[in-house]
C-alpha cells in the first residue's frame, strides 16, 4: 500500500505557497498515519480537504472539468488571488515500505481560456543512490517528452526510453501511461489516486433508498449504505459483527443492524434498539447514528483505501463521542499492517483533538493578504511541554494557547 510522505501545494486558493510532511529527500518529518488539521471558520481547512479531491479529479476527469466543478468554478476562480503562477502540486510518496520515494509533480495553467498541464514529471533515485539529484523517468512539457519503461532508469539494465507526445494537453499524462503494463510505477500511482477516498457524509443521503445490490466500498455521501451493509454482512460477517459491537458500546440501545428488500426492489436498514418491540430504518433515524454508523463500516472495509479524508466528522455526534471516534480512527491508521492507511481530517471540535498528539495535528490560520499558514502543533514552542505535563490538546486549542504563537 503506498504512503503519502508529503505534499508541497502551489497557487491553488488560498493555498499559495503550503508544505506538509517531508516534500522531499530528508526535508521535514514524514506525514504520521493519521494527520488533523485544526483552525478558525475560514482558515482554509475545507479547501485543503478539495486539494485532494481535484487532484483526484484531475486524474480521472481531465484538468478543465475538475476546475469547472460547481463548488470551484473554473480555473480562474481556483488561482490564487493576485498570482500569474500555475496552479502546481507535488506529492512526495513511497510505493510500499522499504521502497524509494518517488516525486510527482504536476502544474496547470491557463492557455487561451483553457486550463492545460504545462509540465508533468515523475523522478525517483536509482538503486544504490543516496545523494543527488534523483532521475526523471517521465518529464513532459504541454504533453511532450520521454518516459522510461518498468522499475529501471537510465543505467540499470531492462532501461527502455520512449519520446512521448500526447494529444489532449489537458489530462495528465498518468492518466493514460497508468493503464500501460510497462509503465509499472505510473500504474501505481494511478491506481494510487484513483482509489483515495474522500468523505462528504451527508445524513439525508444515506436515508434514501438504493436498489438492492452488494457494493464493496462506501461512496462519499454514502447514499449507498445499505449496499454496503449488505456486501458486508454476506461476505465478512465476522467484521460485521465487529461493527455492530462497535456501535453498540458507543450508542446504547442498538442491538441489531439488518438489512432487508422493499417490495420495490429497494434496500432499507433496519435498526432494532432495547425496550422497543418494532424497528426503526434509516428514514428516522438521527443523523449522529447514522453518521457513526457510517463511519465504523468505512474503517471494517476488508479492502481499505491508502489514503481517507474526512471533514468535520464532528457534526451531529454527541460531543462526548468525539474522543471515542477519534481512537477509532487511530486505530484503523495504525492498523496490523507495517504501512497502515492514512487519514486526514479537519475538524473544529477540541474533544476530537484532545486524543491526538501534537506530531498529528496542523494549525491553520491566514494572514493579512488570505493566504494559509499551516504549522503543526509539535513545532509551536512549549505545546510538547504542557501537553506532556497532562493538558490535552484541544484544552490548549480552546485557551488559545496556538493562536497565539501566530499572534506572536
Amino acid at each position: 500500500m503506498a504512503q503519502l510522505l508529503g505534499i508541497k501545494i502551489e497557487n491553488f486558493r488560498a493555498l499559495c505557497d503550503v508544505r506538509l510532511g517531508q516534500t522531499g529527500y530528508g526535508a521535514g518529518d514524514e506525514l504520521p498515519s493519521l494527520s488533523c488539521f485544526i483552525g478558525p471558520n475560514g482558515s482554509g481547512k475545507s479547501t485543503l480537504l478539495d486539494a485532494f479531491g481535484f487532484i483526484a479529479d484531475c486524474l480521472v476527469e481531465g484538468v478543465e472539468n475538475a476546475c469547472d466543478r460547481p463548488q470551484r468554478g473554473g480555473f480562474s476562480r481556483l488561482r490564487t488571488q493576485n498570482s500569474s503562477g500555475p496552479i502546481s502540486f507535488e506529492l512526495y510518496y513511497r510505493e510500499k515500505p522499504q521502497a524509494r520515494p518517488i516525486t510527482y509533480r504536476f502544474a496547470i495553467n491557463e492557455e487561451n481560456g483553457v486550463p492545460v498541464v504545462v509540465n508533468e514529471s515523475l523522478l525517483q533515485r536509482r538503486k544504490g543512490q543516496k545523494h543527488g539529484r534523483p532521475f526523471a523517468f517521465l518529464k513532459l512539457s504541454r504533453g511532450r517528452g520521454e518516459v522510461w519503461a518498468g522499475d529501471s532508469t537510465e543505467d540499470e539494465e531492462g532501461a527502455k526510453r520512449d519520446d512521448l507526445e500526447l494529444d489532449d494537453v489537458s489530462r495528465l499524462g498518468i492518466t493514460t501511461l497508468g493503464q500501460l503494463k510497462e509503465h509499472s510505477r505510473i500504474v501505481g500511482l494511478r491506481s494510487y489516486i484513483s482509489s483515495w477516498y474522500l468523505s462528504y457524509f451527508l445524513p439525508d443521503a444515506a436515508r434514501r433508498l438504493p436498489a438492492a445490490g452488494a457494493q464493496r466500498h462506501l461512496d462519499r455521501t454514502g447514499e449507498n449504505l445499505g449496499n454496503v451493509v449488505q456486501y458486508l454482512e454476506r461476505s465478512y460477517p465476522e467484521r460485521f459483527q465487529r461493527v455492530l459491537d462497535r456501535i453498540a458500546d458507543k450508542i446504547p440501545g442498538i442491538e441489531t443492524i439488518k438489512h432487508e428488500r422493499s417490495q420495490d426492489g429497494r434496500l432499507l436498514l433496519r435498526f432494532n434498539e432495547r425496550g422497543y418491540s418494532d424497528p426503526f430504518y434509516q428514514l428516522s433515524m438521527s443523523d449522529g447514528t447514522l453518521k457513526m454508523f457510517a463511519y465504523l463500516l468505512l474503517l471494517e472495509d476488508p479492502d481499505p483505501r491508502p489514503f481517507i479524508g474526512i471533514e468535520e466528522p464532528e457534526n451531529g455526534l454527541y460531543h462526548k463521542l468525539l474522543e471515542d471516534l477519534a481512537r477509532e480512527f487511530l486505530r484503523h491508521a495504525r492498523g496490523t499492517r507495517r504501512n497502515p492507511p492514512q487519514i486526514l481530517i479537519t475538524t473544529h471540535s477540541t474533544q476530537f483533538v484532545d486524543a491526538l498528539k501534537p506530531e498529528q495535528v496542523w494549525l491553520m490560520e491566514k494572514n493579512e493578504e488570505g493566504q494559509v499558514k499551516v504549522t503543526r502543533t509539535a513545532d509551536i514552542p512549549t505545546i510538547s511541554e504542557l501537553r506532556s505535563e497532562g493538558i490535552p490538546l484541544g484544552s490548549l486549542w480552546y485557551s488559545n494557547h496556538l493562536e497565539e504563537y501566530f499572534e506572536g
